[in-house]
Order: structure tokens, then C-alpha cells, then sequence
């Protein structure tokens, strides 16, 4: 597996609302383990702005707390794997489970 997955952060830990987030987590999986991690600040949050900036980053996937209905069509519209209602403060063991479990979507914690 080969992949850049994101994850919306506050304060180091999964923000329970993707356009909140103050910086992404980004790990880059080659050969299924984690080969890098870093964490970016996004652009100002407009309508269509994440989705267009991890999907220029590379990412494809993303894995977050909550997500609106219309992020939701936008992300799998730039091709990146939506995976909502996650709640965990060790990002790199979501990361993990994603790569040797796979991660189902749970309850979005969005109502918008």
C-alpha cells in the first residue's frame, strides 16, 4: 500500500470537525509502514479549499471526527477516501489500524 493520509488536527490530537483544524497530519505509507510524518496548517476554510489542498499534496485518504454531507461528496470528488466518525488521540495508531485492519466510518460527530 501506498498512500498520504490526512488527518484534521487541534492541538495535536483528531479534531472532532475536519474544517476546524488548526494543522493536517500527514503520513506517507509505502510498502504498508509509515514512512513519514508532518504536519501542515491548511488554507483559510472556504467551501471546496481541503479537498483541493491535500488532493495537491497527494493525499487519499482522510480520516477525521466529523465532516459535512457536501465535504463529504467534495473529498471523494478529488478522489481521496473518506473515513468519519473517529474519535482518538493517538494518530499514529489510527494510521495503523488503517493499515492493517482497515477503518470503517462510525457516527459523524458533524450535523451539517
Amino acid at each position: 500500500m501506498n498512500k498520504k493520509i490526512a488527518i484534521p488536527t487541534i492541538g495535536g490530537i483528531l479534531s472532532a470537525h475536519f474544517g476546524h483544524c488548526d494543522k493536517f497530519a500527514i503520513y506517507e505509507i509505502k510498502d504498508n509502514k509509515i514512512i513519514n510524518e508532518k504536519f501542515v496548517s491548511p488554507p483559510p476554510h472556504e467551501p471546496g479549499s481541503h479537498p483541493a489542498f491535500l488532493r495537491e499534496l497527494g493525499c487519499t485518504a482522510i480520516i477525521a471526527g466529523g465532516m459535512g454531507t457536501k465535504a463529504q461528496q467534495l473529498f471523494t470528488q478529488n478522489n481521496i477516501e473518506v473515513i468519519i466518525g473517529l474519535r482518538s488521540e493517538n494518530l499514529k495508531g489510527l494510521v495503523e489500524t488503517y493499515i492493517s485492519e482497515g477503518l470503517k466510518s462510525g457516527d459523524n460527530f458533524c450535523d451539517h
